[in-house]
């Protein structure tokens, strides 16, 4: 053992930022104000309804300042359930023609929230997870790596984070018994469910809300993100193991170094068995997601080519029935979970209510493209941008993606709202570019994912490290080098896709 080191509590304190609210708020107000600046425009479109590059031409605003006072009030309102006229373009909640709101996307974050707070209230996945670690008690370094893995394969097709939070009180002492530090079990939880999150596969709250936005299919794409999430993950679990067995051969290098009674973290008791139930619950959550991705997946196109007819017996679904899907699973968790009644039903309540939140801030971030859609500017902004492209090969723009959104991943922490805000912007000039949308997706992931590895601003980094008892400064020490590494190998692999695309 090292001499023990306290973490200074001081360490921990960041400067508040500001809401997702706060800042799509901001963003709402100065994009409505510079709407009276910048002209409006249009491009032609071709039979898909996409802008054709170099037909941009300038037109008369269609609004009065009258007609921009109402844009502005109505913007949630057009965000969430705005529909857009066929002839004119023009959204409003009364029109008669294609959805432009989120309804269905808001209604799908609900049903995703309300599965995984009943699947939490059963109490299985702690369970199963607590069962794993002492499994793999004797042999540690494969322990991390299984907890690791698990969380990667949660955060890539569910979006696994903030849930991680629960689970410290379970890994850390495991970790120290095992004669690891603190670190490592920060590590092992952050950066496992976090490079999921990176190379999200088919997560709905990044990949689906993304897709929805660029108008394309949430399984577009999905290759490319597979065979990253499988190097990226391998990566970064041999780098927590390299730093875990630094610690286990020679105490004396860890980072964080110990605390009083770290070193009785041996006693800590093994987790209850897996009941019945539990293990009915785990089973029912597979099939879930199993049946969530044969339904969303274009096997026809997959396995014919991008214009085969689709067949009979694929589901093609998009978020309503994926809502419904997620909504029937939840109940079903909870009459296997034994909940009953009225726990059930509160249950119900309680997921929606904790992922309302993440609902509305993509109803906020629709409401802003909705304000420069009927100002006619959106095709304007692409015009500006459209030089730039002219510039840059397939890959050096899907690299550019992945380097402008980083700090608007730090701006925007919700992503979500960061994927609704830019998509409209990002997917077109993708068009102009020769670039897939489904490549801009993969590019605006993996930069809202790298970011999320360590910006101050999310519960997932500094909950866990309060939890954890690990100081800000020495986890960003810990990480910078990783951070490197992944910042270098996504860019090849954006290079990588624009090359064989």
């Amino acid at each position: 053992m090292t001499e023990q080191q306290a973490v200074d509590p001081g360490e921990q304190k960041v400067r508040s930022f500001p809401s997702a609210y706060t800042v799509l708020a901001i963003v709402t107000v100065a994009v409505w104000l510079l709407a009276f600046v910048i002209p409006a425009g249009q491009y032609s479109t071709d039979d898909d309804g996409r802008p054709e590059q170099g037909s941009y031409q300038k037109v008369d605003s269609p609004l009065s300042f009258g007609d921009r006072i109402e844009e502005l009030f109505l913007s949630p309102v057009n965000g969430l359930y705005g529909v857009e006229d066929p002839e004119t373009g023009f959204v409003a909640p009364d029109n008669s023609g294609d959805l432009f709101g989120s309804v269905a996307v808001f209604f799908f974050v609900l049903a995703i929230g309300i599965f995984v707070t009943m699947m939490m209230a059963t109490g299985a996945l702690d369970r199963g997870i607590g069962r794993l670690a002492a499994r793999l008690s004797s042999r540690g370094w494969l322990m991390i790596a299984g907890v690791m893995v698990l969380f990667s394969v949660l955060g890539s097709i569910e979006g696994f984070a903030e849930e991680t939070l629960g689970f410290y009180g379970v890994i850390v002492p495991l970790m120290l018994a095992l004669g690891y530090d603190r670190m490592v079990a920060c590590g092992a939880i952050i950066l496992g469910a976090g490079v999921g999150c990176l190379t999200s596969t088919l997560n709905p709250f990044a990949i689906g809300v993304a897709s929805s936005a660029a108008e394309i299919s949430i399984s577009d794409g999905i290759g490319l993100r597979l065979v990253m999430w499988l190097v990226l993950t391998t990566v970064t679990i041999l780098y927590v193991l390299r730093y875990a067995a630094r610690v286990k051969s020679d105490p004396a290098r860890s980072m964080v170094g110990f605390l009083p009674g770290d070193e009785d973290a041996h006693n800590a008791p093994e987790p209850p068995p897996l009941t019945r139930r539990h293990v009915l619950v785990l089973v029912w959550v597979a099939f879930t997601f199993v049946v969530m991705i044969f339904g969303i997946i274009p096997w026809s196109q997959i396995i014919e080519g991008p214009d085969a007819a689709a067949y009979s017996w694929e589901l093609g679904w998009g978020f309503g029935q994926l809502a419904a899907w997620f909504l029937v699973a939840a109940i079903v968790v909870g009459v296997i979970g034994g909940l009953g009644e009225k726990k059930l039903s509160a249950t119900i309540s309680a997921g929606a209510g904790d992922f309302i939140s993440a609902g509305l801030v993509i109803v906020l971030a629709r409401g802003v493209a909705a304000i420069m859609n009927n100002a006619q500017i959106t095709d304007t902004v692409l015009h500006a941008m459209e030089g730039a492209v002219d510039s840059l090969s397939s890959g050096g723009f899907a690299v550019m993606v992945f380097i402008v959104n980083l700090p608007l991943a730090f701006l925007i922490p919700s992503t979500s709202g960061h994927a609704t805000l830019a998509m409209p912007i990002l997917a077109p000039l993708g068009d102009f570019a020769g670039v897939p949308r489904s490549l801009v997706i993969t590019a605006w992931a993996a930069a809202s994912g790298w970011m999320n590895l360590w910006v101050p601003t999310t519960a997932v980094v500094m909950g866990g490290l309060t939890l954890g008892k690990v100081g800000y400064n020495r986890y960003l020490r810990f990480i910078a080098p990783l951070l490197g590494i992944l910042f270098v190998l996504i860019c090849g692999f954006l290079l990588l896709g624009a090359a064989v695309s």
